[in-house]
């Protein structure tokens, strides 16, 4: 059986979606997974055991709603699509433009999400068939739920983040750990949206907080173009015990399953520390924890509770932007009981 993964987007979008694939590899270990994505993504998937076939594509010039211009620009690579002979493909993305992917696919059956679970509606009318998932369905579950109904297979296991590293990504991880040492905390004060951010000069008095009551070293880390909140993290810092870095996707990787805490907002790198198996708070605005944050119980979201304005925001800009106004103490007491928690997991309920 031969079988084509659709998830084009971000660095989440692939993260959350590796649980669905490991599971469809474990009931059909002899199936054939392809997987499309794009370009500035899909370095994350490279290397990994459980993709036969990795499709890199490139659609920022693609704009949304617009079928004939996106049969055009991906006219190129059908060739390469239809090679690959798929008996179903599996749209996880539920955009127009990936249900395009999935159509020039040839696959015969094209499965997908149904109503409110798809970003654009649109794209339904491409799909032979779709699956309804009920309200308040975390991404990894929704993800999941796709993969059994179009392939019958069992979910019932603990998801899996599958991620292949290699040595070099783990000499790059190691490097950043030899300046800090065995116990450490990771934080990222980036986010795809301006509405995600929290103030980045907090990351460092929270850095402050974490060396004088946890007694551990911080590190900012960052991606691309992200100078800006590491010079302004650093600047909040007065004790001197925070370091900045830029490693790659697989090297953060392998740095998150060595760290004792992370802490982000609903960004890439969060997503991916998750994967890792890293303690995790999250600190969530125009975004909702249970859709995009940790399937894990002892992880930790911040989040205001107290304001009207967060039921269905999703907002990239915002003139009342106040549910990211969290105090560093909030933060750090989190910071505090999470690391407690990796101690002794038993203090979860507590």
């Amino acid at each position: 059986m031969r079988i084509l993964i659709v998830k084009l987007g971000s660095i989440g979008d692939i993260v959350h979606t590796l649980p669905a694939v490991a599971a469809i590899k474990r009931s059909l270990p002899t199936v054939h997974i392809s997987w499309v994505a794009e370009k500035r993504s899909a370095g994350i998937l490279q290397g990994n055991p459980l993709i036969d076939r990795l499709i890199e594509i490139d659609t920022r010039s693609i704009r949304a709603g617009l079928i004939d211009e996106t049969l055009r620009e991906l006219k190129s690579q059908v060739r390469e699509l239809r090679a690959g002979k798929y008996d179903a493909a599996l749209d996880f993305q539920g955009l127009i433009k990936s249900a395009v992917v999935a159509k020039l696919s040839g696959a015969k059956q094209r499965w997908g999400f149904a109503g409110r679970a798809l970003r654009e509606p649109a794209s339904r009318i491409l799909l032979t068939d779709a699956v309804r998932i009920p309200k308040q369905t975390h991404i990894v579950k929704k993800n999941l739920l796709l993969a059994r109904r179009a392939l019958g297979i069992d979910i019932s296991k603990t998801p899996r983040f599958p991620i292949a590293v290699d040595q070099d990504d783990q000499k790059e991880a190691s490097s950043i750990i030899s300046r800090l040492g065995a116990r450490f905390a990771i934080l990222n004060p980036g986010g795809g949206w301006p509405t995600k951010l929290w103030d980045a000069s907090n990351y460092g008095r929270l850095a402050d907080l974490i060396w004088e009551r946890l007694h551990m070293p911080s590190v900012i880390v960052t991606g691309p173009n992200e100078a800006v909140l590491a010079d302004k993290a650093m600047g909040g810092n007065k004790t001197g015990k925070l370091i900045t870095a830029e490693p790659s996707l697989k090297g953060f990787y392998a740095l998150a399953q060595q760290a004792s805490v992370y802490i982000g907002g609903d960004t890439g790198p969060t997503h991916i520390a998750i994967a890792a198996g890293a303690p995790v708070v999250g600190i969530f605005g125009p975004t909702e924890w249970w859709r995009n944050g940790s399937i894990e119980p002892s992880d930790i979201c911040i989040e205001r509770n107290d304001i009207g304005c967060r039921v269905d925001c999703h907002r990239r800009s915002c003139s009342n932007w106040i549910c990211m106004d969290i105090s560093v103490e909030t933060v750090f007491d989190a910071v505090a009981k999470r690391v407690a928690i990796a101690s002794s997991p038993n203090l979860i309920n507590a």
